[in-house]
């Protein structure tokens, strides 16, 4: 009887690349308090960084807060709106509006953690992360030879 070894690499990456994701992990990192839609964002990468693009319109810079820890950059907003309306001897309307969400990103080994910045414009918030010195491509070296 022989034995048989049989090796499935691309079931073993599936199931890596999924795990490996935020999907796997999105309801620990990514959550909405208020059952609402969470923003969407678009990442980008180039040969200097990574560029992360959060919608997030009719919010201010303030109401966001934005940390790295441990090469986990987490993105989270709380905002709260009241409105009064017709203030009466026994009559109040209150109107609340209360938006939170967190949204966690892992950055790459590449990505220089201690020079993230971000900017808030026309409703895009833009995260911006350079990539460190020793990651960005080379340019080709010629040799000569002696």
């Amino acid at each position: 009887m022989a034995l048989v070894k049989t090796n499935y690499p691309l079931f073993g990456n599936l199931f890596d690349d999924f795990f490996g994701t935020e999907l796997a992990d999105w309801r620990n990192q990514n959550f909405s308090a208020t059952n609402t839609t969470l923003p969407k964002v678009n990442i980008k990468e180039d040969e200097n960084g990574f560029v992360v693009e959060m919608a997030a319109p009719g919010m201010k810079k303030g109401d966001f807060k934005i940390n790295v820890d441990n090469s986990l950059l987490t993105i989270s907003s709380q905002k709260q709106e009241e409105q009064k309306e017709g203030e009466g001897e026994k009559y109040t309307r209150r109107e609340f509006a209360y938006q939170a969400f967190t949204r966690s990103f892992t950055l790459p080994n590449s990505a220089d953690a201690d020079k993230v910045s971000a900017s808030y414009n026309d409703g895009i918030l833009t995260v911006t992360i350079p990539k460190k010195e020793e990651a960005k491509p080379k340019p080709p070296k010629s040799i000569e030879i002696s």
